[in-house]
């Protein structure tokens, strides 16, 4: 299963995949060139998936290349940092990327960084209207670093894309 995380620079993607596939938390990731992919053996519901998860850079500079790598994605988790709201601007931007080949790709909002609750500066109701503004299935948030909602963001993404292609 071809799984994308998009969003802005900084907002975590390539630590979530980090705490996913080795279980631990990185503080210490560089920015990510364009795509760089890993790969999750997982059980959902007695279904054994391989996840191929494919990290887009968050750079402005490297949007350009990223729709051509959307191609047979079954999802998408979408990010934003909830301690910087500025990381909300190009969410449409993102959707037209991840959704390029499929308008009806699934695709999960999570909001990054919740450890942080001293700094956080978005509500969940906020996000909520985004998560309905662009038909997203669900909104959850996470922290790689405590790794809370990590295991369940993709358990909950799995099943829908099962759900959705009757396996």
């Amino acid at each position: 299963m071809k799984i994308l995380t998009a969003g802005e620079g900084g907002v975590g993607k390539t630590t979530l995949l980090h705490r996913l596939v080795e279980g631990k938390f990185s503080a210490s990731t560089k920015m990510t060139i364009g795509v760089e992919f890993y790969l999750k053996e997982t059980i959902i519901d007695e279904q054994q998936c391989t996840l191929q998860l494919w990290d887009f850079g968050g750079q402005q500079r490297f949007r350009f290349l990223l729709e051509s790598y959307v191609l047979g994605a079954k999802g998408a988790l979408l990010m934003f940092d909830l301690t910087r709201p500025m990381t909300l601007d190009n969410l449409e931007q993102w959707i037209n990327i991840v959704r390029k080949s499929d308008p009806n790709l699934p695709v999960i909002f999570i909001g990054t960084k919740s450890d942080l609750a001293e700094e956080i500066m978005i509500d969940d109701e906020y996000a909520e209207s985004f998560k309905n503004h662009f038909n997203l299935f669900e909104y959850l948030r996470i922290s790689s670093k405590t790794g809370e909602n990590v295991q369940k963001a993709f358990e909950l993404l799995i099943r829908k894309i099962l759900k959705g292609q009757n396996y």
